[in-house]
């Protein structure tokens, strides 16, 4: 069965990485950097001071900490637990994948930090700023990055979805812990920060 999973998870990612063009070269390669979301995360971060104003700091330390511990377990448990190489190490793909300006990543790919970091920080903010349009963007944003990494040779499918449960699930814990310790029932609704 494992050895089912595994093929069909390469055979997806074949599909997947093959569908490339030049034109989209350069975007997945600045959708997969993360300094291009710099900006996008110091925006996020003001409408967060913006909607919880003193209790802000809460957040703050919240998201940091929820990405850490996202980045930290991706890796030193899933990565280095697993083992398994990234299709960008796997030399019986290598004349097969698209891979661009030589970047293979790490050795081991399980899961992918990008997308557990990505769907961690989606999770957290849908489930802080309750604004339908704003979760449909953050969950839209953590999917096209999740996706620059399969364009990129250097993650499966399965990287990716064992990646985006694990930053789901981190995301919603610490949301359900700053809920219950730190900011209670105050929560925003239609651009209006209201308090239960």
């Amino acid at each position: 069965m494992l050895d089912f999973l595994i093929g069909l998870d390469t055979k997806l990612f074949i599909f997947l990485n093959g569908l490339h063009a030049d034109f989209l070269d350069q975007i997945m390669w600045v959708i997969s950097a993360k300094e291009t979301w710099y900006p996008f995360y110091l925006v996020l971060i003001g409408l967060l001071i913006y909607i919880y104003r003193k209790k802000s700091i809460w957040i703050i330390l919240g998201l940091a900490i929820l990405i850490t511990l996202s980045d930290q377990i991706s890796v030193k448990i899933f990565k280095d637990g697993f083992q398994r190489l990234r299709p960008s190490h796997n030399e019986a793909l290598s004349n097969i994948i698209h891979i661009l300006h030589g970047k293979r990543g790490g050795k081991f790919g399980f899961v992918s930090s990008h997308a557990a970091n990505t769907f961690a920080g989606a999770t957290f903010i849908a489930k802080l700023v309750d604004l339908r349009s704003l979760r449909w963007f953050m969950y839209s944003w953590a999917a096209v990055v999740s996706y620059s990494r399969i364009y990129l040779g250097v993650h499966y499918p399965a990287d990716i979805v064992g990646g985006a449960l694990l930053g789901i699930f981190l995301g919603l814990i610490i949301v359900f812990i700053l809920k219950k310790w730190a900011i209670k029932d105050q929560q925003f609704e239609l651009g209006v920060p209201i308090s239960k």
